[in-house]
C-alpha cells in the first residue's frame, strides 16, 4: 500500500501525534511519500527510512489513500495535488472547524485501523471548474468549495453581469459574487447568508457579496449550467479565486465556470456523517437549558 500526505506546519503538541501515525504506517510497511513543503516541517520526527518526498506537478498515480493534515485549507490543498487521480482523501483535524477534516488527532489510531480494514465510506463531492481567457490559475482551475468574483482592497463596488447557459440572469451590483458547491455551501457562501446543501446535492449557489440592492439574495441553479460572467467598475483589476487561490485579473478577462467532469473522493468513517458534523460544528440545537446540551 501507498499513502501519500500532506499538511501544514504544526505546534509541539502535535508532534507526539504524528510520530505515532508515522510509527505505525512504518509497522504495516506502508510506502509513504510526503509532500516537499510538509516534510520541511517534520524534521523533528523519526521519519522511516522509505519515505520519499513528491512535489506538485509529480505523479501519483499507484497511490491507494491521502492524508491531509491540518485544516480544511489544507484539504482543499489536497485536492488540487491529488486531482483526476481521485485518490481517496482522509482528513486529520489539526486546525479549528474542521468540516472536511473531521478526524482529531486522539483518533488517528482508530482512523487507521479502520483505514486498513476498510471500515468507511467514499463520499463524491463535484467540484468547480473556472474557465478563463487568458487563463488565471496556471492549470490548477477547479476547486471544491468556491469560485468568487470580487473587489480589490477598499475599492468602489464592481457590477458582475452574470448568464445561465447564456440567458442573461442578472447584474449584480455588489464587493463581489460567490458561486459554490454543495461542499462550499458551509464556507464562504454561507457567510454571505447562502443556504447549506447536502454533499450529494447537484447544484450551485450564486451568493452576491455585500448586495448595493437588499432584495437581491443566493440562487441555487443545477451544477449542469454553464454560469458566465462580465465584470465592470472604477478600477480596471478584479480579484479571482478559486478557494484559497487568488489571482489579480484584467477587467477584460471572459469568465464562466462549470461543473468539473472528475469529483474528490472524501474518506468518511463509519461514525461520522454530514448531518452530525453540522450539528456539532454550527452547535445546532444546542440549549443550555437541556443538561444532555440539544435540545429535543
Amino acid at each position: 500500500m501507498r499513502i501519500a500526505i500532506l499538511g501544514k506546519p504544526f505546534d509541539a503538541d502535535m508532534a507526539p501525534h504524528l510520530q505515532g501515525l508515522f510509527d505505525e504506517l512504518a509497522a504495516r510497511q506502508v510506502r509513504i511519500a510526503v509532500a516537499k513543503s510538509f516534510y520541511e516541517s517534520l524534521q523533528q520526527l523519526r521519519l522511516p527510512d522509505n519515505l520519499t518526498v513528491f512535489d506538485r506537478g509529480d505523479n501519483l498515480l499507484g497511490t491507494d489513500y491521502a492524508l491531509s493534515i491540518g485544516g480544511d485549507g489544507t484539504l482543499l490543498d489536497t485536492v488540487t495535488y491529488v486531482g483526476r487521480l481521485q485518490i481517496p482523501i482522509l482528513g486529520i483535524n489539526t486546525g479549528r472547524l474542521g468540516f472536511l477534516s473531521t478526524v482529531s488527532p486522539e483518533q488517528i489510531p482508530q482512523a487507521l485501523d479502520a483505514l486498513f480494514r476498510g471500515h468507511f465510506t467514499l463520499e463524491n463531492r463535484s467540484l468547480i471548474h473556472a474557465d478563463t481567457d487568458p487563463d488565471a490559475f496556471g492549470g490548477l482551475d477547479f476547486g471544491l468549495n468556491e469560485f468568487s468574483i470580487l473587489k480589490r482592497d477598499t475599492s468602489a463596488m464592481i457590477v458582475v453581469h452574470t448568464y445561465i447557459d447564456g440567458e442573461y440572469l442578472n447584474s449584480y451590483w455588489a464587493d463581489g459574487l460567490v458561486v459554490s458547491t454543495p461542499t462550499g455551501s458551509t464556507g464562504y457562501s454561507l457567510s454571505c447568508g447562502g443556504p447549506v446543501m447536502l454533499p450529494h446535492t447537484n447544484n450551485f449557489v450564486i451568493s452576491p457579496v455585500c448586495p448595493h440592492n437588499l432584495n437581491v439574495r443566493p440562487l441555487i441553479v443545477p451544477d449542469r449550467s454553464v454560469i458566465s460572467f462580465e465584470i465592470e467598475g472604477r478600477s480596471n483589476n478584479f480579484l479571482l479565486s478559486l478557494d484559497s487561490r487568488s489571482v489579480t485579473v484584467d477587467a477584460g478577462i471572459q469568465v464562466a465556470v462549470r461543473r468539473e467532469a472528475f469529483d474528490a473522493k472524501l474518506i468518511k468513517l463509519n461514525h461520522v456523517n454530514f448531518l452530525s458534523t453540522l450539528r456539532s460544528k454550527l452547535n445546532w440545537g444546542l440549549d443550555r437549558r437541556n443538561p444532555a446540551g440539544f435540545s429535543v
